[in-house]
């Protein structure tokens, strides 16, 4: 099967770059051509189809006001684009698209491709966030509160509310853009949406999409969870200190804020031992460490500013610790901090919201807190510390017993050669 995987970044810049990478694995390894299209940038990873990549967007960098306005222009619709991704289909002459995050500088203008019509080919979409239902992406108005007023498809609330980074213009932009790909039938064009999380299937049938939505839950590669094997800690209670760790963006939306005023509340009652670790980096970062300076010389020594690590630096940061925090304050949909976390036997401690109780299963692979109750998340963080070692270690199973059932990247890519097969076959019949 000759399959065509488009995303807008080619090199690791997230979850969906890291879920469109391993998907790109998983399918090779299963004997079939793999084509990408994308987005030019200096720290892509190489191709052969690099030639048909779309010019360098940016709509938020340092760039002139003259230079702004010109890209802005693309942002809805690229001539470009669907110029490039028709000679690539010309070339390559695959069976079924499977697009992932596309908007804005690739932009659904792709589909528009004359070739995609003329020979019927398929159209798989994974939903990496929430674009189809909301112009901001998150779900979360202007006043940084959970939403769901566009379900009904009238995009003006973005507006009103200022969702976009509080911008009226941003919003006015955003607006315009689903109005336009509703208009357009933009979606329509799409054959079945891949949602990674129960959750998230809900929102979209909710939204308008029902019948077309299937939810396959993330997966992790044979790399993935080779690393994570190599740094499982089985014996935590005698070979490392005792902490909690977040790592990941350090933005409101990822409620790092929360957490740190949790444990900073909690202190006086933990027993000296146990640290938070922060790794990553993000606009957060000096607001964090004011608040520690201001917590005194204790919060100083039991915080731990780690800053920015990958690889199996990062992975051995998570299969030491104790417990990880997923404290999102946005409807996140399946984060793979949470997957790499389990696959390392390293419970979690998750916000009710989004895809994350899916992860964590009370008192088995972890403990649930209600999301931005910074006095739940203390009493969770207590209750987690307490936890004694044969306790812990039963843990430790479930989280394995949770990453061998349901998040393999073969199951997950044998599931999608048949859904790619079913499209196919439905796509036929009916010319």
């Amino acid at each position: 099967m000759r399959i065509l995987l488009v995303n807008k970044y080619f090199y690791r810049k997230g979850g969906a770059e890291t879920y469109f990478f391993a998907l790109a694995e998983g399918l090779r390894a299963l004997g079939h051509e793999v084509a990408f299209f994308s987005m030019q940038h200096p720290n892509n990873e190489p191709s052969y189809w690099s030639k048909y990549f779309v010019s360098e967007k940016d709509y938020v960098g340092k760039i002139s006001a003259f230079q702004k306005v010109k890209e802005a222009a693309t942002l809805v619709y690229s001539f470009e684009a669907k110029r490039k991704f028709e000679a690539l289909l010309e070339d390559f002459k695959p069976d079924v698209i499977h697009m992932n995050n596309v908007h804005r500088q690739l932009t659904l203008s792709i589909l528009d491709a004359p070739y995609l019509k003329n020979h019927h080919v398929p159209v798989v979409y994974t939903a990496h966030d929430y674009i189809l239902l909301c112009p901001a992406y998150t779900m979360v108005d202007g006043y940084g509160k959970v939403c769901d007023d566009c379900l009904d498809r009238r995009f003006f609330h973005a507006v009103k509310k200022t969702c976009v980074k509080g911008s009226k213009a941003k919003s006015g932009l955003a607006f315009l853009e689903a109005e336009f790909l509703k208009y357009h039938h933009s979606y329509d064009k799409i054959d079945k949406i891949i949602a990674p999380s129960e959750f998230m299937k809900s929102k979209l049938d909710a939204g308008g999409y029902a019948g077309r939505t299937i939810a396959m839950q993330n997966f992790l590669t044979d790399s993935q969870t080779d690393m994570a094997r190599k740094v499982v800690n089985t014996n935590k209670f005698d070979t490392v200190e005792p902490y909690f760790l977040f790592f990941g963006r350090l933005s409101k939306e990822k409620g790092i804020l929360t957490l740190v005023r949790a444990f900073l509340q909690t202190l006086p009652e933990l027993s000296h031992d146990w640290t938070l670790h922060i790794v990553g980096d993000g606009p957060e970062r000096e607001t964090i460490e004011q608040l520690i300076a201001r917590s005194g010389a204790e919060a100083e020594n039991r915080i731990k500013m780690l800053g920015y690590k990958t690889g199996e630096e990062l992975q051995r940061e998570v299969g030491n610790a104790r417990f990880s925090v997923l404290c999102s304050e946005w409807r996140e949909n399946m984060p793979y901090s949470g997957l790499e976390s389990l696959a390392a036997q390293t419970p979690v401690i998750g916000a009710n919201i989004g895809g994350i109780p899916e992860l964590v299963v009370e008192g088995k692979t972890g403990f649930q807190f209600g999301s931005t109750d910074s006095v739940g998340l203390g009493h969770i963080l207590r209750q987690a510390a307490a936890t004694d070692k044969d306790a812990y270690k039963i843990m430790q199973n479930a989280c394995a017993e949770y990453i061998s059932k349901r998040c393999l990247g073969q199951f997950y890519t044998k599931k999608m050669i048949d859904i790619y097969t079913t499209v196919m076959n439905r796509d036929h019949s009916a010319i």
